[in-house]
């Protein structure tokens, strides 16, 4: 595709109307939809929401500011940034072991799993692990090490750097391991250290579980929450409270899930991170160059290659669509989030959902994804273009 050429041709009403549609095929209840793009020196931001906060136990219309449970985007946006601000003050190294980072004694094949591989997902660790049903018996403040205890006695699934295995458990020890280098809490460290300095602070935040209660209408000092799933075993419906079982018992902050924020501030980092990535912009904690290595990360030694702390493009039927370079990053949040960051074409695509509202058993947007995005895309560079 002309991508220097074409005319910028998606407009807030077209995005819009691409979410009314997902609304009425019952992807979601609700949806936030933010396009950013750069043609030379001319760029343009749109934002556009459709739908409802909530269905139950009563309705709530959706507004601009609605606060989402932005599930694992924290790993990238809080935690993957969290450790390049770590190797900045040369806390860490990426070839840095487990028992140098944890700073305690690892057994076995675990002992030889790098920061590098935690960090692309090729520790050989499982996926998930529903660590929740045991750890709320536990005494609040033991949690977090009994939840490493548990990680470190886990058979493995692969010999470390062999295999590609998307990880909870990689990225909760990620999120061990910056607050032991950093001697702060993970929530405290990403605040001053990442959002402050993107004038993000307050705006992407973890919400702790003992926080400032939610009124009746899903408000509070921050704004309003969208609602995401009726759970099991809190016996509620769950609003401006992590979804996430374990970070949940975790009081709300881990290094897998819990951060939450609105359409306007995830579309604002990730454009802050295009910026960085492309030096268009410096961040005080964040080598641009580390950054780079992230976002150019490929590894020879593993058959499925992958960067450093985000997601790629999948080769085939990707939630990206067909037409995003092969060059970009993203990730996607189980409550129905997602963004993706494009350098070539210099776009960002962030779209935020409560599909999980109110059960995760609706897995429409596993189609719409990549329809949404091929959608956003053909507007912006219109196939007639000449390719």
């Amino acid at each position: 595709m002309n991508i220097k050429n074409s005319p910028f041709e998606l407009s807030e009403n077209d995005l819009k109307k691409l979410l009314k549609r997902g609304v009425e095929k019952g992807v979601f209840p609700g949806a936030a939809a933010g396009i950013f793009y750069r043609n030379g020196k001319q760029k343009k931001r749109i934002v556009a929401w459709y739908g409802n906060a909530a269905l139950e136990p009563r309705e709530k219309r959706l507004t601009k500011g609605g606060i989402f449970d932005l599930a694992s985007l924290t790993k990238p946006l809080a935690t993957t940034l969290a450790i390049l601000c770590l190797l900045q003050m040369r806390k860490v190294k990426l070839e840095e072991p487990l028992p140098s980072l944890l700073q305690k004694k690892v057994m076995g094949e675990k002992s030889r799993i790098t920061l590098k591989q935690l960090l692309n997902h090729t520790s050989g660790l499982p996926a998930h692990r529903e660590y929740f049903k045991k750890l709320r018996e536990i005494p609040f403040k033991e949690r977090k090490e009994r939840l490493e205890t548990w990680i470190l006695a886990e058979q493995l699934e692969s010999i470390p750097g062999t295999k590609k295995e998307y990880s909870d458990l990689g990225f909760m020890l990620l999120g061990r391991i910056v607050e032991i280098k950093s001697d702060e809490t993970l929530d405290l460290f990403v605040d001053k250290k990442i959002m402050q300095p993107f004038g993000l602070e307050e705006k992407i935040f973890f919400r702790k579980t003992n926080d400032h209660k939610i009124s009746e209408k899903g408000k509070n000092k921050r704004g309003t929450f969208v609602a995401t799933e009726k759970c099991p075993w809190r016996k509620k419906v769950l609003c401006g409270e992590v979804h996430d079982d374990n970070c949940f018992v975790l009081g709300g902050i881990s290094g897998h899930c819990g951060l939450f924020g609105d359409i306007e501030s995830v579309l604002d980092i990730c454009v802050s991170i295009l910026d960085v990535w492309q030096k268009r912009k410096s961040h005080p904690n964040i080598n641009s160059k580390d950054l780079q290595v992230f976002l150019d990360w490929r590894d020879p030694e593993i058959k499925k290659t992958g960067v450093l702390g985000f997601d790629t493009p999948s080769a085939k039927e990707s939630s990206s669509g067909r037409f995003l370079s092969r060059s970009s990053v993203g990730h996607l949040g189980f409550t129905g989030t997602s963004f993706w960051i494009d350098p070539e074409k210099e776009l960002v695509v962030v779209l935020l959902s409560n599909r999980v509202h109110p059960n995760r058993e609706n897995e429409k947007i596993r189609k719409f994804r990549p329809f949404f995005h091929d959608a956003v895309i053909r507007k912006i560079f219109p196939p007639n273009k000449k390719t």
